[in-house]
């Protein structure tokens, strides 16, 4: 076996060992560090701390970059659409030989034609999509807008066994929709994205392989 025949196979199965993580389309990044605030003023006083940042008794609610927030995913669509047609058509052509005099085609005389025609079409369609989806997951602010809304992004993975679960989300957030535990329901995310992929021996059965793939796609049949 030559040399570059060697590299080929080798890079092959490295590629082929590696564990591959589904893509996303989700904002990025996933999380963000928070700014610097500039320098911490000295505590100077027992409760009150004039170099806190936020009131004391203020709800500690996501406002900055860095914040984390916590999403309550509550998706449940459903969708349905059912068609149905019918067309008929009828056709009938009836023609006969009447009486013939001074022909020569009397051989015709009574003879008759008929031709009916039918054409039926029926066709019905349904189809039905319910997708739920339920949970939560803490996202971060990675940007704020000048009106205030969050950009947030977050992504959770859950390995088990041979397989890697990625959940992940990302939008924008009005923080007056923010409850007091720091909390928002997912239908109050805008230009929300949810994502729930795996990645492993199960989900890599349920692809078909490339060449499949490449024979489905260039058959005219």
């Amino acid at each position: 076996m030559n040399r570059p025949t060697t590299l080929l196979l080798l890079a092959t199965l490295a590629l082929a060992a590696c564990t591959t993580v589904p893509p996303t389309n989700v904002h990025q990044p996933m999380s963000a560090r928070p700014a610097s605030r500039g320098e911490v003023i000295a505590a100077n006083g027992g409760i009150f701390q004039a170099g806190a940042v936020r009131p004391l008794f203020e709800d500690r609610r996501a406002r900055y970059v860095g914040d984390t927030l916590t999403i309550n995913i509550t998706e449940n669509t459903s969708a349905s659409s059912k068609a149905n047609t019918k067309t008929e058509r009828t056709g009938n052509i009836n023609a006969s030989v009447g009486p013939v005099t001074g022909l020569p085609v009397k051989s015709l005389q009574g003879l008759g034609v008929t031709a009916s025609d039918t054409n039926n079409f029926e066709g019905k369609g349904n189809a039905a999509a319910n997708n739920v989806f339920t949970g939560s997951l803490t996202v971060t602010v990675i940007e704020v807008l000048p009106n205030g809304n969050l950009i947030v992004s977050g992504e959770k993975q859950v390995g088990i066994g041979y397989g890697q679960e990625y959940i992940r989300l990302s939008g924008v957030v009005n923080p007056l929709f923010i409850t007091s535990a720091n909390a928002i329901s997912s239908g109050q995310v805008a230009d929300a994205r949810i994502e729930y992929k795996e990645s492993g021996v199960i989900s890599e059965a349920q692809v078909m392989g490339w060449l499949a793939r490449f024979f489905l796609n260039v058959m005219p049949f």
